[in-house]
């Protein structure tokens, strides 16, 4: 059996500060199917191990243990080819912004390409800037293009984590998704033979109620029938019209015992 291949997406962190941030990154990377985050010169080199980024990585523990903690982000960057910077194009020069759904999509068509040609798969970066400052000019320069996430033009602030689930999710998104998986059972159609046997239960029901009567039926039943089809029924929703039914049958038996109780006459004491 062949191993895997190795996740060619790397997750970059830069001076990140607070231990919270790192663990809901690695959860945002692991739940897009991602598993490389690497950090450079955070707050606390030991941040992998703090309670509250193990508390914050919600079962994304592999990806903090499997983290890497580096000085530079040339070391980073290392074997990368290509890398997304998220932040404003600095004012000056630099490289051009994009917003990511567009970018990553053509992004992936060429990956797709070069490694169809056998240049293997493009090896992607992503660069976040410390929470407070965001990336320097100088880490921004050494990226092909600076993602800017679309926001109100009033107010563009995003949280770290929340900036990297993003950024994940459009990345999967371009290379393919991922399919819905269902969390309940297909719905099995009822058998017209059950539902036939439902329609004339209710039939008995709704002549003991008197809302039928059977002396002149018109076309009450099979514009019942009509209905039933095209709300193409299920298995289990049959059973309970049927349990309604029975339930319905047994308030009417019930009614009619307390009417003939309430008819009965009353009993005469024993004189004394």
């Amino acid at each position: 059996m062949n191993d895997p291949a190795p996740d060619p997406t790397r997750f970059v962190l830069v001076e990140t500060s607070h231990a919270g941030n790192v663990g809901a990154a690695a959860r945002a990377i692991k739940v897009m199917g991602f598993s490389q985050l690497v950090l450079v010169r955070p707050r606390f080199a030991d941040v992998c191990s703090h309670e509250e980024a193990v508390a914050m990585a919600s079962g994304a523990a592999d990806v903090l243990a499997r983290a890497q903690v580096v000085d530079s982000l040339t070391e980073a960057l290392a074997g990368c080819t290509h890398a997304c910077a998220t932040a404003m194009t600095p004012r000056d020069f630099g490289p051009p912004t994009a917003a990511p759904r567009p970018y990553l999509a053509d992004l992936a068509d060429l990956a797709d390409l070069a490694d169809k040609a056998g240049r293997g798969p493009e090896r992607v970066a992503f660069v976040f800037g410390p929470e407070r400052t965001g990336l320097s000019n100088d880490d921004v320069y050494r990226c092909h293009v600076a993602l800017s996430i679309p926001t109100p033009p009033g107010y563009g602030s995003l949280n770290l984590a929340q900036a990297v689930q993003l950024l994940a999710y459009d990345w999967r998104q371009a290379l393919g998704g991922y399919a819905v998986q269902p969390r309940t059972a297909e719905p099995q159609a009822a058998d017209l033979a059950a539902l036939q046997g439902t329609l004339e239960h209710w039939q008995r029901v709704l002549v003991r109620i008197g809302f039928l009567d059977p002396a002149a039926p018109k076309k009450l039943m099979p514009r019942l029938q009509q209905l039933a089809l095209r709300s193409a029924l299920t298995t289990q929703e049959v059973h309970i019209l049927r349990g309604i039914a029975r339930a319905v049958e047994r308030a009417v038996e019930r009614a009619a015992e307390r009417a003939v109780e309430g008819a009965a006459p009353a009993r005469r004491g024993d004189d004394g």
